[in-house]
């Protein structure tokens, strides 16, 4: 008589991790136009005006201000985006990003 060998199911626990997150930076100067870092807050972060205006407030005050939390991809290609949008102007604003704690 043949030998039966069974083994025991077992239930594989996937973990999904989130991904990381990483903080976009508006870093202040003192060269670009309030009007143009508003508008620029605006149309790349899709702030209405008066977080757009706060946000440049901040970051003129303390020298930077932190704009929005995404994922490193899309927070990396947004700072892009907007960082590029000045240098087509010729202003030296200047958008970062670094991992969110």
């Amino acid at each position: 008589m043949p030998e039966t060998i069974t083994t025991p199911r077992v239930q594989l626990e996937v973990k999904v991790e989130r991904p990381k997150l990483h903080k976009v930076m508006l870093v202040n100067d003192d060269f670009t136009p309030r009007e143009f870092v508003v508008m620029v807050l605006k149309a790349e972060f899709r702030m209405n005006e008066g977080q757009a205006s706060q946000v440049m407030m901040t970051a003129h005050q303390r020298g930077v201000c932190v704009v929005a939390v995404f994922t490193k991809e899309l927070a990396e290609s947004k700072a892009t985006n907007a960082t590029d949008m000045a240098r087509k102007k010729g202003y030296p604003l200047l958008f970062t990003t670094e991992p969110e704690e």
